[in-house]
C-alpha cells in the first residue's frame, strides 16, 4: 500500500489500536482514479455560483450577463479576485450560453442539494478530472475528509458534484470525493456506457484473498460481490460507533481506513445495512415517506429565528410556525461539521419554505432517526460475529 509518513503526535496512543488500524485500507487506495484523491469544488464566489434552485441559478448568470461594468456585477454579487476570474473574459465566455448545458446540481452541505454552472467563469476550481465523473447522474460517491477537527462523523454520499465544504465546516478540513465509477472522457456528458469501477486491483485481489473468493470478470471482482456492495460495506463500517469510538484518535489525522473482514455472512450483512444509510442518505429510501412530525400551524412559512424547545420537541422557524415531534437525538445529530436539522433551516433565514421544502425537512428528520437506529444495528450485527477483534482479525494486508 506505499509508505505514510510518520506521525507526530502530543497524546499518547494505543498502540496495539493503532497497529491494528494501520493494517485497514486507506480509503484513497481503494477509491481513487491514480491514487491521487480530489477535493470537492471551490467556486470562491458562492453568492453568484451556487443558486437553491435550477431557476435561480440561471437568473444569476442572466443577471451578470445583463451587467454594464464590473463594478454593477460586484454590487449584485460578491465576487472572486481578478487573479482567479475575469469579468469581461467571464461574459464573453457565458454570452455563447453553453453554460445552459452545464447547469448540474451540487451536494453543498448535508441533505442540501443546490444548483451550479459546471463551467470555469462561474464555478471557478472544478475538479475537473474527478467531478466530471459525476456528471452522468447515475454515479454514486463516498466523501469524507482527510483529518478533521475533533469527532470523526465525516461520512456522506452523493451522485452529484461537492462543494469543498459539503461536510466539512472548519477552515483547515476539506471534504474530499470518492467516484464509485470511472467513465470515458467525452463530450457526451449524459453517456453511460464504458464505464468501469473505480477500484484498486489490489484492493480487490485482497479482498478476495479475506473472504476466500476467486475474482471474476474484466474488473476481477471477488465472486458474488458488486462495486456497490463494497461502498456500502465501508459505509457501513465508518458509521459504527465502535469504529469511531476505537480508532478516535487516528481518525483526526487522515482519511479513515477500512478494516476487511473474512466473515462472508458479516460483510454482507454490513453491506445490507450500509445499502439502507445510502438510500437514506441520498433520499431516495421508501422508508422517508413515513413521517414522523408535522408542520400544523398555516403562516407565512418564512424562516425568521431557529430555535428548538426540548420540552415538545418543536423546531420554530418562527414566532407561529413549527416542525412538531422532532426527537433530541435527531436535533442534535451532527454529519462531518454541521448539526444538520439547524444548519438546514438556518441557511434558509430570510427565505420562504416551499411545499417542497417542508417535505424534504421533515424527510431529513426520518433519514436521520432512521442513521442513529442503523448505526446501532451495526454494532450488534458486530458484536454478534464475536465482537470488533474477532470479526475484522486477520485484517493484516
Amino acid at each position: 500500500m506505499g509508505s505514510s509518513s510518520p506521525g507526530y503526535l502530543f497524546i499518547p496512543q494505543d498502540e496495539t489500536k493503532k497497529q491494528e488500524y494501520d493494517q485497514g485500507w486507506s480509503v484513497p487506495a481503494i477509491f481513487s482514479e491514480n491514487g491521487d484523491p480530489a477535493p470537492g469544488i471551490v467556486t470562491t464566489q458562492d453568492e453568484f455560483a451556487i443558486a437553491f434552485t435550477r431557476e435561480e441559478m440561471v437568473a444569476h448568470v442572466e443577471a451578470l450577463l445583463a451587467t454594464e461594468t464590473e463594478e454593477v456585477a460586484r454590487g449584485l454579487f460578491r465576487l472572486c479576485s481578478q487573479s482567479q476570474w475575469n469579468y469581461t473574459e467571464a461574459k464573453k465566455e457565458l454570452a455563447r450560453g453553453q453554460w445552459r448545458n452545464e447547469l448540474t446540481p451540487i451536494l453543498y452541505r448535508p441533505f442540501d442539494v443546490r444548483w451550479t454552472v459546471f463551467n470555469s467563469n462561474v464555478a471557478v476550481h472544478r475538479r475537473e478530472r474527478v467531478m466530471r465523473h459525476m456528471l452522468h447522474g447515475q454515479n454514486l460517491s463516498l466523501c469524507t475528509n482527510r483529518q478533521v477537527n475533533g469527532d470523526f462523523r465525516h461520512i456522506g454520499c452523493t451522485r452529484s458534484i461537492i462543494n469543498d465544504c459539503a461536510i466539512s465546516s472548519a477552515t483547515k478540513e476539506r471534504t474530499y470525493i470518492f467516484p464509485l465509477y470511472l467513465y470515458p472522457a467525452s463530450g457526451e456528458l449524459d453517456a453511460t456506457s464504458g464505464r468501469r469501477p473505480n477500484m484498486n486491483p489490489a484492493f480487490l485481489n485482497a479482498l478476495a484473498e479475506r473472504l476466500k473468493a476467486p475474482q471474476e470478470g474484466p474488473c476481477e471482482l471477488p465472486k458474488g460481490v458488486t462495486p456497490e456492495d463494497i461502498l456500502h460495506y465501508a459505509y457501513a463500517i465508518f458509521h459504527s460507533p465502535m469504529y469511531r469510538t476505537r480508532y478516535a484518535e487516528f481518525l483526526k489525522s487522515d482519511f479513515p481506513r477500512l478494516p476487511l473482514t473474512g466473515n462472508r455472512a458479516l460483510f454482507f450483512s454490513l453491506a445490507g445495512l450500509g445499502g439502507e444509510l445510502v438510500g437514506l442518505h441520498l433520499m431516495e429510501s421508501p422508508k422517508l415517506n413515513d413521517l414522523i412530525t408535522e408542520f400544523p400551524e398555516k403562516g407565512t412559512d418564512a424562516v425568521e429565528k431557529v430555535q428548538y424547545t426540548d420540552k415538545d420537541k418543536r423546531v420554530w422557524i418562527n414566532p407561529i410556525q413549527y416542525f412538531g415531534g422532532v426527537p433530541a437525538a435527531v436535533w442534535n445529530f451532527h454529519i462531518g461539521g454541521y448539526q444538520v436539522c439547524e444548519k438546514w433551516l438556518k441557511d434558509r433565514k430570510g427565505r420562504t419554505l416551499t411545499y417542497e421544502d417542508i417535505q424534504h425537512y421533515q424527510k431529513i428528520v426520518v433519514a436521520l432517526n432512521e442513521t442513529i437506529r442503523l448505526m446501532a444495528e451495526i454494532d450488534q450485527v458486530i458484536e454478534t460475529q464475536g465482537g470488533w477483534s474477532v470479526a475484522f482479525s486477520g485484517n493484516k494486508i
